[in-house]
């Protein structure tokens, strides 16, 4: 059987999208929950930034999601790395699906992650937490300089400065740890 980690249900990340009829290579929910259970999933994460003329980062961009269970939390552009799918591949697809197609990402030209976050559905092991599984995130900086017009589950981006995103009180709205992976994130770009 050919695994893929497609697109389902995400408190965390994209919402379910509908399976391709007929396509072998896509896990169902039941699938999806057994290999959750089993192995690690791989997903990719990024934190859309705007950099001045210098370079540096004059923004950052957070986005604003509902969950299934209503509540609206703050998070990154995240997903699953799909069977078959290079990580340039998957980082380009879930940019655009979260922020739409004329955001225009510039894509590293070297695919080192700035962060490796590894998730787990017990609190205490790490300082990252997801219920549902045992994660394995690159976390990447990326650079925009289009539009961004969320698509998906984001409802919107919110962009801030560096302090404001390192805020205290933006810290509390993103979940599961990822506003320490956010403050470990823009401090490997010199924020």
């Amino acid at each position: 059987m050919t695994i893929d980690t497609a697109e389902l249900p995400d408190p965390d990340g994209p919402e379910d999208r509908p399976t391709p009829a007929g396509n072998p290579g896509w896990l169902n929910e039941d699938e999806l929950s057994f290999v959750r259970g089993r192995i690690p999933i791989v997903y990719v994460e990024a934190v859309p930034v705007r950099l001045n003329g210098l370079g540096q980062v004059s923004e950052v961009g957070i986005l604003l999601r509902g969950t299934p269970e209503g509540e609206m939390t703050r998070s990154f552009v995240s997903g699953r790395v799909r069977y078959g799918e290079t990580l340039r591949e998957a980082l380009f697809r879930h940019l655009e699906n979260d922020l739409g197609p004329m955001a225009f990402p510039q894509m590293p030209a070297a695919l080192v992650p700035t962060q490796v976050a590894e998730y787990f559905p017990m609190p205490g092991i790490s300082q990252f937490v997801d219920p549902r599984q045992h994660a394995i995130s690159l976390v990447y900086v990326v650079p925009v300089t289009g539009t961004c017009n969320p698509r998906q589950d984001a409802l919107e981006v919110t962009w801030m400065s560096p302090e404001e995103a390192l805020s205290a009180s933006t810290q509390l709205e993103l979940p599961g740890g990822r506003g320490v992976l956010l403050r470990q994130a823009l401090a490997a770009v010199g924020c």
